[in-house]
């Protein structure tokens, strides 16, 4: 009996040894595609000696098509938990090695089972993408497990962070469960994400194009807005990880982790009252405002290309994480249009679902107008951000830095709309539309009937302009709660965020409200 136990362990240990040395030659072929195997990745990835695999030795069970003859232990995805940072976390690989990642039934079902088992635990879900594909043999087998995997992802939202790496191609339907998590990470030149390939769109469209153009990090970090970060390798991305996973908490339930700032939470560099010109017509990088503000400068953006006009991203006061969002008057002179209301909601809802406080930093001059941006649905997608800011319940601190102007005002985060503190640098010009607009709308009539038009319209903007520049109106009317000279902002964000630390809002009961998506 013992001799018996011993064989069987002998074995086990033997074929353990096989699966985790992998097939040199896959193994070769992966490297020299500029890419890690799916356990380096993992290896990587975690601290060192914390992974523990689950399920090593599942297989496909389907014997169609020559199945039989191909199947492998792991199925094509190494799965586990183990640490970072000393945090547990779940995290699966696709494994290109072993049947070049395709995703069968048993693949399928071990994902499913660790992002449930994740959400269970109250930890996070990293997964690591590399496959090309379902794994056609298996059909209607493959096709409900992968179903399982996109009911798991929805159940899962809001309740543990979800991190999607692509770092390979993830090709079809299988694209769709990255899409459903909270943030994708592609590596440029390697990571491909689409749900209809090359060789399909040239037989129904005639279309030639290589799966780069179709589905790479360009696209989808600058188009179609998929992707929150581009990754430059392997290691970068895994580094990317482990840096966004530090900002985030385990689950919502739990606060974000503290890191103490290296530098002094009242400091400001020197001439940051400069950073932000007067001149209204003036364009300045509200990347720099954000940095100044921030400890040590850290701010890691989403969505970088993607909505230029306005700017989201992570970032700490006082070691505490915080969510920015920032109209950026380098681009469309920071007005708000369709794919911007869309990219800020989106992140506005996932820092609430976690705990994480928002602050906004506003001068938007409006709606960005036009045809084209009405057929694109800018009332239904403005809505969005509209509904995102109300229905958050964490702390929220906006900060206009040099104008707010009609709905898109509102769509920044107004006391109205929720703000927690609404606070105003000197300066500031608060009205329902720009000067000259207004202008030519109240005094269209005076203005055509004087004797020198253009005099009486400059002089009217004077007047126009005097009216609704500076703090003074929202103040007395209890707009804003105060005016803050520039050089505070950093001390008074940490001292509202500090007061707001414990706030609990109560909403109506409901089953959910219906966004406008």
């Amino acid at each position: 009996m013992v001799k018996g136990r011993n064989e069987i362990e002998r074995k086990l240990a033997e074929l353990e040894e096989k699966i985790l040395q992998g097939d040199p030659k896959s193994v070769g072929k992966q490297h020299d595609e500029g890419k890690l195997t799916a356990r380096e990745r993992i290896e990587k990835l975690l601290d060192p000696g914390s992974f523990v695999e689950e399920f090593m030795f599942a297989e496909t069970q389907c014997t169609d098509f020559g199945m039989a003859e191909k199947k492998r232990p792991t199925d094509g995805v190494v799965t586990g938990t183990g640490k970072i940072g000393e945090r547990s976390v779940y995290v699966f690989a696709q494994d290109r090695t072993v049947l070049a990642g395709a995703v069968g039934s048993a693949h399928a079902e071990k994902i499913a089972y660790v992002i449930k088992t994740a959400r269970t635990l109250g930890i996070p879900l990293i997964g690591l993408y590399d496959s090309v594909g379902a794994r056609i043999q298996e059909g209607l087998s493959v096709t409900t497990a992968i179903g399982k995997i996109f009911f798991e992802n929805s159940i899962t939202s809001g309740v543990i962070p979800q991190i999607s790496a692509i770092m390979g191609p993830c090709i079809g339907v299988a694209s769709y469960s990255p899409a459903l998590t909270d943030f994708v990470i592609m590596v440029q030149g390697t990571g491909q994400m689409f749900i209809t390939g090359p060789p399909v769109i040239k037989e129904v469209l005639g279309e030639e194009i290589t799966m780069e153009e179709l589905g790479g990090a360009k696209l989808h970090s600058e188009i179609s807005g998929v992707s929150d970060i581009t990754a430059k390798s392997d290691d970068d991305c895994l580094t990317l990880i482990r840096r966004l996973l530090g900002f985030l908490p385990s689950n919502c339930r739990s606060k974000p982790p503290r890191k103490g700032p290296s530098n002094d939470p009242r400091h400001l560099p020197d001439r940051f009252e400069t950073i932000v010109p007067d001149d209204a017509r003036k364009a300045y990088n509200v990347l720099h405002v954000i940095r100044a503000i921030v400890d040590d400068g850290d701010f890691l953006e989403l969505k970088a290309k993607f909505a230029r006009n306005l700017v989201i991203g992570l970032a700490r006061l006082d070691g505490y994480p915080v969510g920015f969002v920032a109209n950026q008057p380098m681009f469309l002179a920071g007005s708000l249009d369709v794919d911007s209301s869309d990219k800020a909601a989106r992140f506005i809802r996932f820092c609430d679902a976690f705990n994480i406080p928002i602050v906004t930093l506003m001068d938007v001059p409006g709606f960005f107008p036009g045809r084209q941006q009405e057929e694109k649905g800018i009332i239904r997608h403005g809505a969005k951000l509209l509904y995102a800011y109300a229905e958050a319940t964490v702390p929220k601190v906006t900060v206009v830095l040099r104008k707010g102007y009609g709905g898109a005002k509102q769509a920044m985060c107004t006391r109205e709309m929720g703000a927690d503190q609404f606070l105003l640098w000197p300066g500031v010009e608060l009205a329902v539309m720009g000067g000259g607009g207004a202008v030519n709308v109240i005094f269209r009539r005076e203005i055509e009937q004087s004797q020198d038009p253009e005099k009486t319209r400059r002089r009217k903007m004077e007047e126009y302009t005097e009216r609704f520049s500076g703090p003074f109106e929202a103040l007395s009317k209890q707009f804003a709660h105060a005016s803050i000279r520039p050089a505070e902002t950093r001390v008074r964000l940490i001292q509202a965020l500090e007061i707001l630390g414990d706030k609990r809002e109560a909403r109506p009961e409901k089953k959910h409200g219906l966004m406008p998506v």
